[in-house]
């Protein structure tokens, strides 16, 4: 059992945690994501549409993205550049490294996605007159992302957990914050657990969401049958 001063320490440090996790973590997590997306979409066309050049460069910046550590990409930005005169500061060099990093993930998502619609509905939509991106972005995208959206939505509750590696390139998110209360109280287990614990609501919100997204997708898809 916890002593009435760990749980006095619980009440008075969790609005210390959840407000940079408000002001900080879960900004990163959407503009980040958000990025992720249009990087995503990008590179899984370029490579669905079998544009030679382009589709090299877009497997390239997915294999190393996808296989390097994210924290050695967050080093590497933010340390790493600064040595050739690019300075960023920790908030901006977080958000270009978690938008490549999740957008090397979810291309591939994408691109499956892509692949797994009939063939048949790009050549409906050419023989209706539609130009070739008029039909995917009218008819092959909008049913590629309705399959892609549940694992896009495990990439973005993924990426709030990860948004924690910020705090190695002093990002004030509500890690690094837990990290500052741990050195001055000598209390790690009772804090590390707290803040374990608003990452879990966090997510749960996030999941509860995907649920209802995925309840509204299925609802749309059998009123198109």
């Amino acid at each position: 059992m916890f002593s009435s001063r760990l749980w006095q320490l619980f009440l008075d440090s969790f609005p210390k945690i959840l407000l940079p996790g408000l002001t900080a973590t879960i900004p990163l997590t959407i503009i980040s994501f958000s990025l992720a997306l249009v990087i995503a979409v990008v590179a899984a066309l370029v490579q669905f549409a079998n544009i030679q050049g382009l589709k090299q460069i877009a497997r390239f910046y997915i294999w190393i993205f996808r296989g390097t550590p994210l924290l050695v990409q967050l080093f590497v930005v933010f340390f790493g550049l600064s040595r050739i005169g690019i300075v960023l500061d920790p908030f901006p060099a977080a958000v270009i490294v978690f938008s490549l990093n999740e957008g090397a993930y979810c291309a591939e998502t994408i691109r499956a996605a892509l692949e797994s619609v009939p063939k048949g509905q790009l050549e409906a939509g050419l023989c209706a007159g539609l130009s070739y991106l008029q039909t995917i972005f009218r008819i092959v995208l909008p049913q590629a992302m309705r399959t892609a959206f549940p694992p896009l939505s495990n990439s973005l509750i993924s990426m709030v957990k990860d948004t924690s590696l910020a705090a190695n390139i002093t990002v004030t998110e509500m890690f690094m914050v837990t990290q500052r209360i741990v050195a001055r109280t000598y209390e790690p287990l009772l804090l590390y657990l707290e803040v374990g614990l608003i990452y879990l609501i966090f997510s749960t919100v996030l999941t509860k969401l995907q649920a209802v997204g995925e309840k509204k997708l299925g609802s749309y898809g059998q009123k198109g049958v």
